[in-house]
C-alpha cells in the first residue's frame, strides 16, 4: 500500500513539473529585436537578451525562423510574425492596445521592411505614390500568387512607360503585427519593380507618422 502510494506521488510530481515547464515556456510576454544580421538576430525576451540563429529555439521557447538586415520572422507562443529592428511586441497579442511598426530610413532614403503576403515573407518598399500594392511577375511567382487565374488583365503606367498587368486581391498583407486582409494589388509583367511596393491600398488603412528618420505605422487591433 505504501509502495503504491509513493509511486503515485512520484507520477503526480512529475506531471506537475512537466505542466510547470510547459507553462513557463508558453508565458512569453514581451519580445524586442535588438540587432539583425543575415540568418541571426539579437532579441530581448522578457528582459533577457538572447543571440539566436535561424531555426534556433531560446530557453523561453521563442524560435527565430529567419532574419536579414530588414527584419526577422519569429515564432512566439506558437505564432509566427514579422518583427522589425528596435520594435517591441507583446507575446499576448489579444491584449495589445495598438499594433505598431517602426521602419528606419535606409542609406538611399527609402523605407524598406520585411513583410509577408499570404504568409510568405518578402521585402517591401513603402511607396505612397503607388495606388496599390505592386509587384513584378517574378515576385508573384515566388510568392505563389495565381495572378493569371484569379487576376484581371489591365495596364499600368510606370517610370519606364506603359506595362501590361493583372489586377488581383491579396488575402493577407502583413508588416510586423499589422495585418490587413483583402488588399488590392497589381502584378506587372516583367521583372520590375525590383521590390514589392507597399502602396496605398495597404497604407490608407493604417496610420502613418514620421519621427525623424523613422516611419511609424500603427493600427488598432
Amino acid at each position: 500500500m505504501t509502495t503504491v502510494y509513493f509511486f503515485r506521488l512520484i507520477v503526480l510530481s512529475a506531471a506537475l513539473l512537466l505542466l510547470a515547464a510547459s507553462s513557463a515556456v508558453g508565458a512569453v510576454e514581451r519580445v524586442k529585436v535588438m540587432a539583425l544580421f543575415p540568418d541571426k538576430a539579437m532579441v530581448e525576451i522578457d528582459g533577457t537578451r538572447r543571440f539566436l540563429r535561424a531555426g534556433e529555439r531560446s530557453p523561453e521557447g521563442v524560435v527565430l525562423i529567419s532574419a536579414d538586415p530588414h527584419g526577422a520572422v519569429i515564432e512566439v507562443n506558437g505564432r509566427r510574425d514579422n518583427y522589425q529592428l528596435g520594435a517591441s511586441y507583446g507575446g499576448n497579442f489579444a491584449e495589445s492596445e495598438k499594433r505598431e511598426v517602426r521602419i528606419t530610413r535606409n542609406s538611399q532614403g527609402a523605407f524598406v521592411t520585411l513583410g509577408s503576403i499570404n504568409g510568405r515573407s518578402t521585402d517591401m518598399l513603402v511607396d505612397t505614390g503607388a495606388t496599390s500594392v505592386a509587384m513584378s511577375e517574378l515576385h508573384a511567382k515566388r510568392l505563389g500568387i495565381p495572378y493569371r487565374i484569379s487576376g484581371k488583365k489591365s495596364g499600368v503606367h510606370t517610370a519606364s512607360g506603359f506595362a501590361n498587368a493583372y489586377q488581383i486581391t491579396l488575402g493577407r498583407v502583413q508588416v510586423g503585427e499589422i495585418e490587413i486582409t483583402n488588399v488590392e494589388a497589381v502584378v506587372i509583367k516583367g521583372s520590375s519593380p525590383r521590390e514589392v511596393l507597399l502602396g496605398m491600398s495597404f497604407l490608407k488603412r493604417v496610420k502613418m507618422d514620421l519621427e525623424g528618420s523613422v516611419l511609424v505605422l500603427s493600427s488598432a487591433p
